[in-house]
């Protein structure tokens, strides 16, 4: 139900005897996800879910499979159905180990797959006031106690926990998911690292003497 549009959804609603009862829960869950509620669900729910539970008393219980989260290096389950997102666990390798900007282009692309843009416009609009204040936080830390690598380990812990903690419950909640690869991702960000440290460098060594002088105190204080 993630990749079908809103007006497929409905028809779902508006056409629910033509279809089966779980799938008409489903599409109501997803308008619901959606924030475009169903005016219809009220009436419909109470007969579908009867009718749902009557189903399942009728058939053999079945053993459950254990839930695993899907952490980087583990290979999706042969029956997991349902779209390739990047996992809680690899957006918190990524957020760690790189930026929490990693973090949430991963995040991004799962609401990219998912047709979630409101989601990705509030992760956006987080990211732009959490930059500014970490800005803020980094201009004063940089003329009193001076920059450290530990700051940007303390600067990307409270949006990794946003991540996972708001915005993955909020906008993916409990849904089916298969692992995403994550070696392309990995290439990338050690690339762009390299290339970004590169960068920098040739940046600093062609200032005069005296801003270079300042830099490296900037860094090193």
């Amino acid at each position: 139900m993630q990749t079908k549009s809103a007006a497929e959804l409905r028809r779902y609603v508006t056409d629910a005897p033509v279809y089966r009862e779980a799938a008409v829960l489903a599409a109501l869950a997803e308008l619901r996800r959606r924030e475009l509620p169903a005016p219809e669900e009220a009436a419909l729910r109470p007969a579908l879910e009867a009718a749902v539970a009557a189903e399942l008393a009728a058939q053999p219980a079945e053993p459950k499979a254990p839930l695993r989260l899907a952490l980087p290096g583990n290979a999706p389950d042969d029956e997991a159905t349902g779209p390739a997102l990047y996992s809680p666990g690899t957006i918190i390798f990524f957020s760690v180990l790189f930026s929490m900007l990693a973090g949430a282009a991963l995040l991004g692309l799962n609401f990219v797959r998912l047709r979630r843009m409101r989601a990705l416009a509030m992760l956006g609009l987080f990211l732009a006031l959490y930059l500014v204040a970490c800005s803020a936080v980094l201009a004063w830390a940089a003329s009193t106690i001076g920059l450290s690598p530990l700051l940007s380990l303390l600067f990307n812990l409270p949006a990794v926990a946003a991540y996972v903690l708001f915005f993955w419950p909020r906008y993916v909640g409990e849904q089916p998911y298969r692992s995403r690869g994550w070696v392309l991702p990995l290439l990338a960000c050690v690339l762009l690292a390299v290339g970004l440290q590169a960068g920098s460098r040739y940046f600093i060594s062609h200032q005069p003497k005296a801003v270079q002088d300042e830099m490296q105190q900037l860094l090193g204080k």
